[in-house]
């Protein structure tokens, strides 16, 4: 598969060395055949280095699957928060604007990244080598910025919640600047792609090696902007997004302070007789305990799953921008000596920048009860067919839940946490007289 080999070849059959023909003859040393076909040639090629090999079927398969998982699954995520009104969060906004962006990534970057691991050759022609490289270039941008945009906004609300209020006409604006700001710092990308032949004496007569790579007419230019996108697009904003998790992380669970869940749980207990008496003050103390409890927990979740989607996207991201900066920045790779290692290593770590499209509605469908149910309710749709009430029974049972007693909820809540979990909550009092209000996570 590699561009070497095939040198090697072409130079064989071209230059005055000693090679054996396709009928397995040796040619002697000097000019090749006069009979020699190229077309022979090109099938020769086509034959040992561009058919796929038996473990690139398999790269195939795995992108096949990371292709329909990431479409179907980011679609389901964008369509559950579009029909239900009560999943239209601040953090669901930015994590649909994160779905759209790996959306646009499979569907105009996979194929194309698919065939030119297997063939080495691009075949889309000159514009699209500037589209599709931008557009993959923008997207890692707008995922980046998504979630240091999800990172801060959690962070507001967990260790500040006094010092700024998000909501979802600033989140709106949030995710359109991000495609304003992405759009036009990957501009450069755009103009230094272009298409150009490994092998120039092959250029008129097959489309087979023709690369799309930059062109920056300089040493120095290309080390610099791929410096700085490693800088901007990885590691600056993994390093502030890990820290605004952790001291989320200390929040939620670490810090021993009045009004902790522990806390509270002991003062259920204590309210637990009275419960029995229907006193009004009583009943007023025990919903807030109860809508407390039930806010530290969402919290608990939202920031457990969040913190899962960025390890995972810092993971899959990780071979790819330590790649690209040891070839662009460092010149390795050029002269490697086993380049199908090399090969090897880039062509899976493309694989892995698509995994991560493909692992985000996994891990929401495992750590979000909301996205879990609107994904079954899906798939009961298209299962059942003809019997549309079929589902809204599945989606209900969820919601029947949810009306347990009060007493059989905060019961469940001080069995399910034995172990003390220490988090900061809001002050008691602040809860409306009735008892009852819409939890934000």
């Amino acid at each position: 598969m590699s561009a070497t080999q095939v040198e090697e070849s072409s130079s064989s059959f071209e230059n005055g060395s000693s090679h054996t023909d396709l009928n397995g003859t040796q040619e002697p040393d000097g000019n090749p055949s006069m009979d020699y076909d190229e077309e022979e040639f090109l099938q020769y090629l086509w034959r040992e280095y561009l058919h796929p090999k038996d473990y690139e079927w398999v790269l195939i398969a795995g992108y096949i699957i990371v292709f329909l998982v990431a479409l179907i699954g980011n679609i389901l995520v964008c369509v559950a928060v579009w029909k239900n009104h009560h999943m239209r969060t601040v953090t669901n906004y930015f994590i649909v604007n994160l779905s759209l962006a790996d959306v646009l990534v499979t569907i105009t970057c996979l194929p194309a990244t698919l065939v030119v691991d297997i063939t080495e050759t691009w075949f889309l022609g000159d514009n699209l080598c500037k589209v599709i490289p931008y557009l993959q270039t923008v997207s890692v941008s707008v995922s980046v910025l998504t979630l240091s945009c999800i990172a801060l906004d959690r962070w507001y609300a967990i260790c500040h919640p006094l010092m700024f209020k998000s909501t979802a006409k600033r989140a709106r604006n949030s995710i359109i600047i991000i495609w304003v700001v992405s759009c036009i710092i990957m501009i450069p990308q755009a103009f230094v792609m272009e298409c150009s032949s490994v092998f120039p004496g092959l250029a008129n007569k097959t489309i087979l090696f023709t690369v799309c790579d930059e062109h920056w007419g300089g040493e120095f230019y290309p080390k610099m902007y791929h410096t700085c996108f490693f800088l901007i697009t990885y590691m600056a904003p993994l390093c502030l997004m890990v820290l605004a998790y952790l001291q989320i992380f200390q929040k939620l669970w670490c810090r021993q302070i009045p009004g902790t869940l522990s806390v509270l749980q002991r003062k259920w207990k204590t309210l637990q007789p009275t419960a029995q008496i229907q006193r009004p003050s009583a009943t007023l103390r025990i919903s807030a305990v109860a809508a407390e409890i039930k806010q530290i927990r969402t919290r608990r979740k939202t920031a457990r799953m969040l913190m899962v989607v960025l390890l995972v996207f810092a993971l899959c991201y990780l071979p790819i921008s330590i790649l690209n900066v040891l070839k662009r920045v460092f010149g390795m790779f050029n002269n490697a000596g086993d380049r199908e290692t090399v090969y090897a290593w880039f062509t899976f770590s493309h694989w892995l920048v698509y995994a991560n499209s493909a692992a985000n509605p996994i891990i929401y469908n495992f750590l979000s009860g909301k996205f879990r149910e609107e994904f079954k309710a899906a798939f009961s749709c298209s299962y059942f067919g003809m019997n549309p009430q079929r589902p809204e029974q599945l989606r209900g049972q969820t919601s029947a839940e949810s009306r347990k007693s009060l007493t059989t909820q905060i019961s469940n809540f001080d069995h399910a946490s034995k172990v003390s979990e220490h988090v900061p909550l809001t002050n008691i009092n602040a809860v409306p007289r009735n008892g009852t209000g819409q939890i934000s996570c």
